[in-house]
């Protein structure tokens, strides 16, 4: 078996396209199989899971947004970009078991703790949905807080419901904000959209304007959250967030190389300082974040005339002046290099590294035929609402 699996890995594949690619399927197999046997990566199956689940620390490693759709019982939520600053949380007496959504994350959580010092980390194969799929139906965050939804909305009258289905951001949220002006404190909406970042700008929505978030689910791409509008004296006092932080914010408007400079050097000087840095990535800015190697995915002749039109990544970016049909770009990334100037991917890949958070503009990447998996993984999704709550809770906003 163990020779089977190592063949796989040293097999070569034809590299054009009728029979195969860099990154076969079967060679993919082989590496991971080999992890596995190697003990590279200490893995745990759903079914070991099942019987050990009381015996283990559970970690979600994906993001805040997506464990409050649903997670395993009594796992706590450590997301992948914050897992070197939570170290304390992460006991060292007892096994430890990481999963995102797939695995990859997992993967990556796993080798953070295994280089602190870690011994006892198994990463869960298939990760949360593999693991939601096998025991279906299965008590999730979610669906203990839509009980309790339904359960209060009794005590405080019918729930007024709100189909924005369609809208693309800031319409959800403009809905949303109507239908509040017409409520009285205590009574609540129903609003469900199919914009990716509804559910997290109406979170975000809630934060700045002292209205409460009592609940969110999303099913089959439809987000539906319950909102309960606060008392006026809630969201004037203290219960609310009202100081301006010391966090910084930067929309990046622009794809010019030099400018996607200048805003992670920015970013990159920020949370050098310890301090909370956002970007918000929209319109041609989206172009920073693309990936060099992306899947294939399914475009409108509009997406596609997008996709021809458009730099592919952060690599075909062009100086905002003397580009010169491209030699300018490319004096300036060789510039850079003689003088050990970090590239614009590396600082990028440094901004990453130190917590700054990327936010693409859901309406900008439907508008430009921009999919998610052709981004960055690390990046977010979110809408002005999103940002504005980022910027409310800062002392410098800058748009680039």
């Amino acid at each position: 078996m163990g020779g089977t699996i190592y063949d796989l890995v040293e097999t070569e594949h034809a590299y054009a396209p009728p029979f195969s690619s860099a990154k076969d399927p079967i060679a993919i197999a082989g590496y991971v199989a080999s992890n596995i046997v190697s003990g590279a990566m200490p893995v745990i199956t759903w079914r070991e899971l099942v019987q050990e689940q009381d015996k283990v620390m559970l970690i979600d490693t994906r993001t805040a947004e997506e464990f409050s759709f649903g997670s395993i019982p009594g796992a706590i939520n450590i997301p992948l970009d914050e897992l070197r600053e939570r170290l304390s949380e992460v006991p060292t007496d007892c096994p430890v078991v990481v999963f995102c959504a797939v695995g990859l994350r997992g993967y990556l959580a796993q080798r953070i703790l295994i280089g602190r010092g870690y011994r006892n980390v198994r990463n869960l194969i298939g990760g949360y949905k593999t693991y939601s799929t096998s025991l279906a139906p299965i008590p999730a965050v979610h669906a203990s807080a839509g009980q309790a939804v339904e359960k209060k909305v009794g005590t405080v009258g019918e729930t007024l419901k709100i189909n924005a289905c369609g809208l693309q951001c800031p319409g959800p949220i403009m809905k949303v904000k109507q239908a509040m002006d017409t409520l009285s404190a205590g009574q609540r909406v129903e609003i469900t959209a199919t914009d990716a970042g509804f559910a997290r700008d109406a979170s975000a929505w809630c934060n700045t304007t002292g209205n409460v978030l009592v609940g969110k689910r999303e099913e089959k791409g439809r987000y539906t959250v319950v909102i309960e509008k606060g008392s006026p004296v809630c969201r004037e006092s203290s219960c609310c967030p009202s100081e301006v932080g010391k966090g910084k914010t930067l929309i990046m408007f622009s794809d010019d190389l030099d400018k996607a400079l200048a805003t992670f050097v920015l970013a990159n000087g920020v949370a050098a300082t310890g301090q909370k840095v956002s970007v918000f990535f929209t319109f041609w800015g989206l172009n920073v974040l693309k990936k060099v190697q992306k899947p294939k995915v399914e475009k409108d002749i509009f997406g596609k005339m997008f996709g021809w039109m458009l730099p592919s990544s952060s690599l075909q970016l062009k100086l905002s002046k003397m580009n010169m049909l491209g030699i300018g770009s490319r004096m300036m990334r060789y510039l850079m290099k003689q003088k050990g100037v970090d590239s614009l991917e590396e600082l990028r890949a440094q901004a990453l590294a130190q917590g700054v958070e990327f936010i693409a503009c859901q309406m900008s990447m439907d508008m430009l035929g921009v999919k998610r998996e052709e981004l960055l993984d690390e990046v977010t999704i979110g809408g002005v609402a999103t940002y504005m709550e980022r910027a409310d809770q800062a002392n410098v906003n800058l748009f680039i």
